[in-house]
């Protein structure tokens, strides 16, 4: 790297800095469109983590060290001819902090979209169902019913305590949860 000595050191500094950086902030772009960024690869010895959620993601990183320095070494380069060195070395530390704020924001943000479509049978009390299999009178037997949760149709067992059997085709509403996964259900 001849053409690197030839510069002040503050800037060659910089330099050193910036090229393996944007090489590893590459590469790691690169894995994490072809889904190969399952984790940092460095696990830290203490709780990094800036929420104390559920969070996995922590503040000391490699990803995060790549991210300041990023910020950092392309900050120093930028502003060298324009800021004194010891101005400059703040605004690169501010700038390189700044990447690190940024990506958090981004992350979380992103957190926001996930989606959690899990199923709790509570969700189905007092909704109204349509009964896919007769359901036997006074509790002797399970029948099926079909109810929308969240835009999906779920087929759940039901019984009723009514004196009738309630026949397939018919609306039901469901009144209670027994055995945590059998619907009690009476007719409208």
């Amino acid at each position: 790297m001849e053409l690197l000595d030839n510069l002040d050191p503050l800037l060659r500094i910089f330099w050193y800095i910036a090229i393996p950086t944007s090489l590893i902030f590459i590469i790691q772009t690169i894995m994490t469109f072809f889904g190969s960024d399952a984790t940092d690869g460095l696990d830290a010895d203490f709780d990094g983590d800036l929420e104390s959620g559920d969070s996995t993601f922590q503040l000391f990183s490699f990803r995060n060290l790549i991210n300041f320095l990023l910020g950092f070494s392309w900050t120093g380069i930028s502003f060298y001819n324009s800021i004194n060195p010891m101005l400059l070395i703040f605004l690169s530390i501010a700038i390189g902090s700044l990447f690190v704020y940024m990506f958090f924001a981004i992350i979380r943000e992103l957190q926001k979209l996930a989606e959690d479509n899990s199923f709790d049978y509570v969700e189905t009390i007092n909704k109204s169902a349509d009964v896919y299999l007769t359901i036997p009178a006074n509790k002797t037997g399970k029948g099926k019913i079909l109810v929308s949760i969240r835009g999906s149709m779920r087929e759940l067992d039901a019984m009723t305590e009514n004196e009738n059997r309630i026949p397939s085709g018919a609306v039901v509403k469901i009144v209670r949860i027994l055995n945590e996964n059998i619907l009690l259900v009476e007719t409208l």
